[in-house]
């Protein structure tokens, strides 16, 4: 009698396996499309068209363009770490504060990046600084918000139980708040990650000499499509990437933060 694969195991490979499986379709009936359809490659080139042209391009250049947009999008991620979380643990230690900040925030992050790159190039130069510059400002909202949503939501008995025992401001922040907001703060650094390769490609639009948007805007400018989708593709795999050392960092040092999986 041939043994049955449980349930639990057959719903998670199925989970594992969904994701490949729509992405590989989906490239076929683009690929199907391209072919039956006879489309141009100016117009949508097929990804096996994609492939080429990714090859046909030296990996070096790969390389250079790849560094000079992961540079930016690093640092202004870290930078808008360094403001980003300290500014929302001030921000619930003082309702002033957060009186006086919160709406400052939101006009600017309300503000279009794009907007304003021109003059941030302008008044700083087209160097790495108003790049980097560029990035925090798209990336360092959504940490504010799921920082400052996370200390909120520490339960209030923990922090009564703390203050009866007199225990130092700095103490309940960083033993009782802190780790209780550790999934929220995952979880505006999973979006801030993805964003910051926007703000890298946004500045790169504008004044750049490498770089993956300046290699998809430069190919574009000079019709070479599958060379640009290229560049696209590229980007897209190594926002995912971020996305998951991101996922990974917080599965490894922080697993505790996880969610319980539903059995």
């Amino acid at each position: 009698m041939s043994q049955k694969l449980p349930d639990g195991s057959l719903r998670n490979a199925l989970l594992t396996c969904a994701p490949w499986i729509f992405f590989i379709a989906l490239l076929l009936a683009w690929e199907a499309l391209c072919r039956i359809a006879e489309l141009p490659t100016y117009v949508l080139p097929a990804p096996s068209v994609i492939v080429d042209a990714f090859f046909q391009v030296e990996m070096s250049r790969w390389i250079d363009h790849l560094w000079a947009t992961l540079r930016v999008a690093l640092m202004g991620f870290g930078l808008s770490i360094v403001i980003s979380i300290p500014l929302a643990i001030f921000m619930m230690r003082s309702e002033l504060l957060s009186r006086t900040l919160y709406p400052v925030l939101v006009v600017i992050q309300s503000t279009p990046v794009v907007a304003i790159a021109p003059l941030i190039i302008v008044m700083m130069g087209s160097g790495d600084s108003s790049r980097v510059l560029i990035t925090c400002l798209l990336t360092f909202f959504p940490l504010v918000v799921s920082t400052a949503t996370g200390i909120n939501e520490t339960p209030a008995e923990l922090i009564e139980l703390s203050r009866s025992l007199d225990a130092p401001t700095r103490r309940e922040t960083w033993q009782i708040r802190i780790p209780y907001a550790i999934p929220h703060i995952f979880s505006g650094l999973k979006v801030a990650i993805t964003l910051a390769i926007i703000g890298a490609v946004v500045a790169e639009f504008v004044a750049a000499e490498k770089g993956l948007g300046y290699f998809i805007q430069f190919s574009t400018s000079f019709f070479k499509i599958p060379q640009a989708f290229a560049g696209l593709f590229f980007l897209a795999a190594v926002s995912l990437l971020l996305f998951k050392c991101v996922q990974w960092t917080q599965q490894i040092f922080f697993a505790w933060s996880l969610p319980r999986k539903k059995s």
